[in-house]
Parts: C-alpha cells; sequence; structure tokens
C-alpha cells in the first residue's frame, strides 16, 4: 500500500531497502519505483556476501527447505506452499540464535503476525 510517499507492509513503514548488486535492482525502473515512493536504495558491496549475510542465510535455507525438497506440479501450487513454509521457518524451525517466540515483537524482522 501506498501512503504519503511510502510504501507500507505488513505493518511496517519501508524507509530503506539494501539489495545486492542483481540487474533488477540496477534497473531506472526500479530506481524510479524507490524515488517515487521516497524510499533510500543503498546496494550490499559487490562479490562480498558476507555483507548481506543475514538474506543470503534465508535464500540458502528456502531453496533447501521449501522450493526443491517436494516437486510441484506448477508455479502457483511452489508459491502457495511458501506461506506454510515461512510460518514454519520463522516460529517452529530451530535456529541457533532465541526463538521468534522468545523475542519482542520489534525485533521481528521477517513477519510481524505469528498466525
Amino acid at each position: 500500500m501506498r501512503r504519503r510517499g511510502l510504501l507500507r507492509w505488513a505493518w511496517h513503514t519501508v524507509r530503506r531497502l539494501l539489495t545486492d548488486n542483481g540487474a533488477a535492482f540496477r534497473s531506472r525502473e526500479f530506481a524510479q519505483a524507490c524515488q517515487a515512493l521516497g524510499i533510500g536504495h543503498k546496494f550490499t558491496r559487490a562479490y562480498r556476501p558476507q555483507t548481506n549475510g543475514k538474506a543470503e542465510r534465508f535464500i540458502q535455507s528456502a531453496l533447501r527447505e521449501w522450493a526443491y525438497v517436494w516437486t510441484y506440479q506448477n508455479s502457483h501450487e511452489r508459491a502457495q506452499a511458501l506461506a506454510s513454509w515461512q510460518h514454519h521457518y520463522n516460529w517452529h524451525r530451530p535456529h541457533t540464535g532465541a526463538p521468534m517466540s522468545r523475542l519482542p515483537a520489534s525485533r521481528n524482522n521477517l513477519l510481524t503476525l505469528h498466525i
């Protein structure tokens, strides 16, 4: 939802965005969209995945535990399975840090609602 020049997502206002250096994020259209929404955009350092470690680890886990672990009939079926996998990942899967249920809501940076 767009409101007052800022993007609102999951009850949070998006003010800044950190992305890798992929072509989609370097495009003129993406830059114009960020500017129109009033979102500051920065890039991670090239060839330094550790500068974006949390996202890199999440993507690695998503590919290993959700995207390629089952045989899906089509992309729609795979997309439908994502919500339940994200719920499991955020609330029930063991992590090396504190479980989400023990963290205060202000520390939850992946999802804001335990549904």
